[in-house]
């Protein structure tokens, strides 16, 4: 049995502090009064670093790697505490295919302040998806769940049940999702999901009506390759052949080189 996971769920929250909020992020702390740090707390350094952070997350977002990571090491020169620092400077290594410095990043901002939940469903998802270890990615998914300050919760969610898929717990992931799934009933990663639960549990039933949702809920153009073959195979086991054109169309137009389309040519439905 085949298991993949979704490229629709497994992404990094990109928070890092673009409200301004000081050093603690997500995690919490408090300011010199006992309260929880807020923006009015920080220090001319943390200012100057947030600042700093915010750029680099803006070339960041362009694909503008070098800059950002420039933007970064000065922000780390005005605080080199500043835990949003190392957590942005791990993504930008991820994306440039630096897992050994990205892995030391993530660790680096975990150390600064544990209890971020942000940077545990980040290194979560850095674990499951870059480095292949979908038990350690599952330990951090759950740390951040844990945490009741977790303003995002539905990313950590969805991330652990594609993460749980890839490591052949159908029944973990299926939790995670149904739990997604009452926070955003119609978000399609959550319904990919489900639907490839079910698909690998052989239910077309319960598979036919995400991959309904699914199909209900998302633009078609914009679901990545095994979304689209998933859907397929679904709707064939199902005896429904009412879009077999019209996915087989954005698997050849978008995907012509991946291994879904290589195996909708050779017609390998039952894979």
């Amino acid at each position: 049995m085949k298991f993949a996971v979704t490229a629709l769920a497994l992404a990094s929250t990109l928070f890092l502090a673009l409200s301004g909020c000081a050093t603690t992020g997500a995690g919490g702390g408090t300011g010199g009064d006992g309260e929880l740090k807020t923006a009015s707390d920080q220090t001319a350094v943390e200012k100057r670093a947030s600042i700093r952070v915010q750029l680099a997350v803006g070339y960041y977002q362009e694909g503008k790697h070098e800059i950002a990571l420039d933007e970064v090491k000065q922000a780390l020169a005005a605080d080199p505490n500043y835990a949003d620092a190392y957590g942005l400077r791990a993504l930008i290594y991820t994306s440039m295919g630096q897992f050994a410095l990205a892995d030391e990043n993530h660790r680096h901002a975990l150390r600064l302040e544990p209890g971020n939940p942000e940077f545990a469903n980040n290194y979560g998802t850095f674990l499951c998806q870059s480095v292949n270890k979908p038990l350690d990615a599952l330990r951090h998914f759950d740390a951040a769940l844990k945490n009741p300050a977790y303003q995002t919760p539905l990313s950590a969610l969805v991330n652990a049940g594609a993460c749980s898929i890839k490591n052949r717990n159908l029944d973990a992931a299926e939790r995670y999702l149904l739990e997604a799934l009452r926070l955003n009933p119609a978000l399609p990663a959550v319904n990919a999901g489900l639907a490839r639960v079910y698909f690998e549990r052989r239910d077309m039933q319960r598979a036919g009506f995400f991959v309904s949702r699914l199909i209900e809920t998302a633009r078609i153009d914009a679901l990545p390759a095994d979304a689209l073959w998933l859907a397929m195979r679904v709707k064939r086991k199902l005896g429904d052949r009412t879009l077999d054109a019209t996915l087989a169309a954005q698997l050849r137009r978008r995907f012509p080189g991946s291994p879904e389309y290589a195996a909708f040519e050779r017609g390998a439905f039952d894979e």
